[in-house]
């Protein structure tokens, strides 16, 4: 099953349990490499669904020290498909390591240059 790593709306209840139809149990874990900043929301959908116009996002830095606080979470291929319809365009998923040595599904600025 994929793992999936939310810094953001995901985490919510709401948003898992109108995404995913139940609550995600998940582990604590940190993106390394990774700065956060928020993006403007214009989905009405999505801003409806996680109550929020503004979203957390991240960019790749590849600094060591530059770290990312969230939650790791083991999900279904149906439900990784649910969190894709989600995300808004300015997101791209990546595959990406985690403090704790796991491979992650995680969703970062779109418009930044690949990692």
């Amino acid at each position: 099953m994929p793992l999936l790593f939310s810094y953001g709306t995901l985490q919510q209840e709401g948003v898992q349990l109108a995404t995913f139809g139940r609550r995600l149990a998940g582990r604590p874990d940190e993106l390394v490499g990774y700065e956060q900043t928020l993006v403007r929301i214009d989905d009405e959908a999505v801003v409806a669904t996680s109550g929020r116009t503004h979203h957390p996002i991240v960019r790749h830095n590849g600094r060591l020290d530059s770290r990312v606080a969230g939650t790791v979470f083991e999900i279904s291929d149906q439900e990784l498909a649910d969190a894709d319809r989600y995300e808004v365009d300015a997101y791209r998923r990546v595959a990406a390591r985690l403090a704790s040595g796991a491979t992650a599904w995680v969703y970062v600025e779109a418009d930044a240059d690949a990692q």
